[in-house]
């Protein structure tokens, strides 16, 4: 009796489709980038140098407990008057050597935007919501002033700037957020 060979199916040119589909499919698919707060931290220094003296005056504290409530200044505050806050007390003009500020020139707030700082602490207990928010109203805060000052002098807003006229629009009104450790409660 004659013996018949089973049909086999070439699968040498399988493995090379296989592989060209693993190709194609890595090649065309889109990464996901995860965005996040922009933050340029210092450089790390070995060497704890001591922190430059800054007048209490000059500093406003915002607080953020574990139940996400606000504390500017020892002062209960809503979220939504944060950013009014945060610009009056950095364009305050205390001291009138400030030629640019509209401030109300306040005694018990900063003295120029150049001298001022604002101190965020948060509680650990803080929710990730919360912190977001309180970071966005203050950096809404310093956009709103740039964004004013860039208007008054160059007719448009600060991201449509040149990088020397941005840079000229950010040494008026530095980003001077200080993030202290959370508390531990």
């Amino acid at each position: 009796m004659a013996r018949r060979e089973s049909p086999e199916i070439n699968a040498g040119s399988m493995a090379d489709i296989a592989f060209l589909l693993l190709i194609f499919f890595l090649v065309t698919t889109t990464m996901d980038v995860d965005s996040g707060i922009a933050r340029k931290l210092p450089p790390y220094d070995e060497q704890k140098a001591p922190p430059p003296p800054v007048k209490k005056q000059n500093i406003l504290q915002v607080l953020v407990n574990a139940n996400d409530e606000i504390l500017v200044n020892e002062d209960y505050m809503e979220l939504r008057d944060l950013r009014q806050k945060a610009m009056d007390f950095v364009d305050n003009n205390y001291k009138g050597d400030c030629d640019y500020c509209q401030g109300s020139r306040d005694k018990t707030m900063s003295e120029n935007p150049e001298k001022h700082v604002i101190s965020l602490q948060n509680d650990r207990g803080t929710s990730y919501e919360m912190y977001i928010a309180v970071q966005n109203e203050l950096t809404a805060a310093y956009r709103e002033l740039r964004n004013r000052e860039s208007r008054l002098r160059f007719g448009r807003n600060y991201d449509l700037l040149s990088d020397e006229d941005a840079k000229e629009i950010a040494k008026l009104y530095p980003l001077n957020i200080s993030e202290a450790e959370p508390l531990k409660l």
